[in-house]
């Protein structure tokens, strides 16, 4: 399956409270199989995390479906990602 890196980027309209809610999101993710893995930047511009999808349409829909980016709290990016 592929791997889909999702960059967050904090927007003005960022809010701590938005956190909890992506966290519990990512934590469906992880449940799901789908999330290898995730963390914020030290200098907390925002974050990235690794997804697993059939494809970038798939990825896209489960990215834009994080509460960062439908909040407005983060400009949030997929990138079809070929790691080894």
């Amino acid at each position: 399956m592929p791997r889909y890196l999702v960059m967050t980027l904090r927007t003005p309209q960022f809010q701590t409270s938005v956190i909890e809610p992506h966290y519990v999101f990512l934590e469906h993710l992880r449940q799901q199989g789908q999330l290898e893995m995730a963390g914020p930047f030290s200098d907390r511009s925002g974050g990235a995390y690794l997804l697993r999808a059939d494809s970038l349409v798939q990825a896209r829909d489960l990215a834009f479906s994080d509460p960062l980016h439908t909040s407005g709290a983060s400009l949030v990016t997929v990138y079809e990602w070929n790691a080894t």
